[in-house]
């Protein structure tokens, strides 16, 4: 429950008309100087009109059925005092000499909400543990890159030809992001934004690194798909150059065994020859 101003007095018409109330600045609002009137050149006539002016300074008013003016905190900052020298919102004017104020009552937990809270607290830091975890085990062959180590790929025998990529450190102390105390952490609205406003930083900063790596991962795949190309076209290459086409050569193998088969009868058609001539000469 929030803190609060409670004042009350007895009806009359045009009693308050022209006094002041002020608030100082209450946890980084900004300050309040309100005049009751009749509602013209700035001034406050309605609960409504009062509430405008106060909710630039995180504070809200009500009026209950016999009259009794409250000023409390917003649910925003539902664990601050208001009027403590921590917090701020002192209140003031010369409406103070007209209502009589009471002493800003102390905020009061609301036990089950606070228990909901604080379980939400360590869900909050097992989550933590495992960003660190995560962090910490994202290695390949010794490189992580989310713990600040750096990747040189090579592109071409030469290495004239590379990509250096520099790692991040992305634990939970890196992205900017606290272990939470239970019953200090989501104890209200405001101490609960401050965490989201981490968390959504945090996540900014993650989704900028994966963009970043994504486009290294781009480049990379791009170059792999093209010395995959000029392997294959290579290969092709050499194997036309090495590897002989079995067909041919056995065609080829066929004519050379036939070519000296007629050779040699050839040569025995041409001694039968000789000899037969030889015979008719004797």
């Amino acid at each position: 429950t929030a803190t609060a101003f409670t004042a009350a007095r007895t009806s009359g018409v045009g009693g308050i008309s022209g006094k002041t109330l002020t608030f100082s600045s209450f946890n980084g609002g900004t300050a309040v100087n309100v005049t009751f009137g009749d509602g013209t050149n700035g001034s406050v006539k309605t609960l409504d009109q009062l509430n405008t002016k106060l909710q630039a300074n995180n504070l809200t008013a009500t009026i209950d059925a016999n009259g009794l003016l409250t000023v409390s905190t917003t649910n925003d900052y539902a664990s601050s005092t208001l009027g403590s020298a921590a917090a701020g919102g002192a209140i003031g004017g010369t409406l103070t000499s007209s209502l009589t104020f009471s002493t800003a009552s102390s905020p009061v937990q609301d036990s089950v909400a606070q228990t909901s809270r604080a379980n939400l607290v360590s869900q909050y830091n097992n989550i933590l543990q495992q960003i660190d975890s995560t962090a910490q085990d994202s290695s390949f062959n010794g490189v992580n890159l989310l713990n600040g180590d750096q990747l040189k790929l090579v592109f071409d025998e030469t290495a004239k030809s590379s990509l250096s990529i520099t790692g991040v450190t992305y634990n939970s102390k890196g992205l900017g992001l606290a272990a939470l105390t239970s019953g200090v952490d989501f104890i209200d609205n405001a101490a609960t934004n401050k965490v989201l406003t981490n968390l959504n930083s945090a996540s900014s900063t993650l989704r900028s690194e994966a963009s970043a790596l994504g486009s290294n991962l781009t480049i990379v795949q791009v170059r792999q798909d093209f010395n995959k190309n000029l392997i294959n076209v290579l290969q092709t290459g050499s194997s036309n150059l090495t590897l002989a086409d079995t067909n041919v050569e056995a065609a080829n193998s066929q004519a050379l065994s036939t070519r000296q088969s007629i050779a040699v009868s050839a040569l025995s058609l041409a001694n039968q020859s000789q000899q037969s001539v030889l015979q008719l000469l004797r």
